[in-house]
């Protein structure tokens, strides 16, 4: 039983408030020094470090750059408009504009926190004086933004192509028909409630194809920008690390010379947001490798993956139960905590079955971030209230339509292989 310690007081050690980056840490050196002192100390701090020192972990602080930079650059409002010529005149109008967006957001910015910020602040407000309902509005912003990170380049599809040792290229492929699936299910249950409450269009009749290509040659730069670091990738042009470098440049060419937004008193928000977001998800990563040294040593991974073949040699039956459990732990653990310890216990089980780790990596990133916007702790549900001013309960009644229209696109995703799979096996042949 001492071996499971460590793993016990990680979640002993979050649940009380400590960083999920602390409680990994923490946890390992707490088993090293006093449970098994065989190994010194001093190769756990070593192992901390050399775990910094990766090349594929310099596309993060790249790609939250260009994020960043995109933001000021005013490629947010071109998108919008965009989203509004293609989807304004629907039900429910600026809702449906609210889902799209976040799928075009995808794209820029990567980041589910960030997309639920922006567009509470910028589209939550506009929805309220046309007679949305607050808590309705909210709600949407909130389960649009897990798509977010679903689409290239978010920073989980790279957190889990380094955790399972998986090609990045060949993740990014696989998020965009899964995005596009939970885009159409966020719209078609927006259209249900805002034909029942009577929400409006934004748009008095849908745009004409000269109205659509004209916002979309407008739009275009931004629309290129994911389109381009796949062929790059699939062409060997640069490797993902490379091609987070190539997204800034691209990014500040784009807002400086043809948005002409981007300024110099941009430079230090860009890079204040750059070092906070690499510097927490690097952390995180870190401790994450220490703990996994830790589980190794114990072959706790080996264990659980007996345990859990003994229940069932079905693939199908052991997705379900992931899921369920993926979706429990969502609602306790922050999305990335949750993806960092879960997936590399979990990934020798599936591969075992015949699971291809690449399908099996969106079924964990969809499941996460559905625990974003489910209580106690979902982090798209606490940024969007706290900048709207919603009260969690009313947001919760408000959310479970949306929820559940999520669910039904993991179960797609879960059991239909073919839509995570059939763009990167068309790009880099089958694995």
């Amino acid at each position: 039983m001492l071996s499971y310690l460590p793993s016990i007081m990680v979640f002993i050690l979050y649940f009380s408030s400590i960083p999920i980056a602390f409680a990994l840490f923490g946890s390992s050196l707490f088993y090293f020094a006093v449970i098994d002192t065989s190994s010194p100390v001093d190769l756990l701090l070593q192992k901390f470090v050399t775990s910094t020192q990766s090349f594929p972990l310099l596309a993060i602080p790249f790609f939250i750059m260009a994020g960043s930079i995109m933001n000021y650059a005013g490629i947010s409002q071109k998108l919008m408009l965009f989203a509004d010529v293609l989807t304004g005149h629907m039900a429910g109008g600026l809702a449906q504009v609210n889902v799209l967006l976040s799928m075009l957001m995808g794209g820029v910015s990567g980041s589910a926190n960030a997309d639920a910020a922006m567009q509470s602040k910028m589209l939550v407000p506009e929805m309220e004086k046309r007679g949305y309902d607050k808590a309705f509005s909210t709600a949407i912003t909130a389960a649009s933004s897990a798509v977010t990170p679903v689409i290239p380049p978010g920073i989980n599809l790279i957190i889990y192509a380094l955790i399972a040792s998986a090609s990045v290229g060949r993740m990014f492929a696989a998020g965009y028909i899964p995005g596009l699936i939970m885009t159409i299910c966020l719209m078609v249950a927006v259209a249900i409630i805002s034909k029942k409450r009577g929400y409006q269009p934004s748009r008095e009749k849908r745009a004409g194809p000269k109205e659509i290509l004209k916002q979309g040659f407008d739009s275009l730069w931004a629309l290129l920008f994911p389109f381009g670091i796949i062929m790059g990738l699939r062409v060997g042009i640069f490797t993902p690390s490379e091609a987070g470098a190539v997204a800034v440049f691209y990014c500040i060419i784009v807002g400086k010379f043809i948005y002409k937004e981007l300024g110099k008193e941009h430079i230090i928000p860009v890079l204040k947001e750059t070092i906070l977001g690499t510097s927490s998800v690097v952390l995180i990563i870190v401790s994450a490798s220490v703990f996994g040294y830790y589980l190794n040593w114990e072959q706790i991974p080996q264990h659980l993956t007996s345990l859990l073949l003994n229940l069932t040699q079905s693939k199908y039956v052991m997705l379900t139960i992931i899921n369920v459990l993926f979706l429990v732990m969502g609602m306790f653990l922050e999305g990335g905590a949750a993806l960092i310890i879960l997936a590399p216990l979990l990934v020798p089980v599936v591969t075992q079955l015949g699971v291809d780790p690449i399908h099996f990596g969106l079924i964990c990133i969809v499941n996460i971030m559905i625990g974003g916007i489910t209580p106690p702790f979902g982090s798209m549900m606490f940024t969007c209230c706290s900048i709207t001013g919603c009260k969690l309960q009313d947001f919760v009644r408000e959310a479970i339509p949306f929820i559940i229209a999520l669910i039904v696109a993991l179960i797609l995703i879960t059991y239909i292989p073919i839509i995570t799979l059939i763009l990167p096996n068309l790009l880099y042949g089958v694995a």
